[in-house]
């Protein structure tokens, strides 16, 4: 019995390991330029911040764009295939709140 037990979890150790680092995998298909050019066309304008990223366990590309004075358009494109993930408007006061909220994640805590 017990060496049924080892040889069912032997056989499924790589299968489960392999699923895993498929599951988080790091690098993305296309490239920072490609998606760049992806999300200029869908909103067109002046790149001010690109960035990737690991949201929800999705990698994306994030592009903020200036399309007029006071508007900005974050543009999410997928890292894997290219394909547009979310769009949202955004002005100067909200992006400046988000940029300091980011900053603020990031600084480590003092406890």
């Amino acid at each position: 019995m017990q060496k049924r037990n080892l040889i069912a979890f032997l056989t499924a150790a790589p299968v489960t390991v392999g699923a895993f680092a498929a599951g988080t995998a790091t690098k993305p298909k296309i490239t920072m330029a490609q998606a760049r050019a992806i999300a200029l066309k869908k909103a067109p304008g002046t790149v001010k911040s690109e960035e990737l990223e690991n949201e929800h366990g999705k990698l994306i590309y994030s592009f903020d764009i200036a399309t007029s004075k006071s508007a900005i358009t974050e543009v999410n494109v997928d890292a894997l295939n290219g394909k547009i993930v979310a769009v949202q408007q955004e002005n100067a006061a909200k992006e400046a709140a988000e940029k300091k909220k980011e900053a603020k994640e990031k600084s480590p805590s003092k406890h």
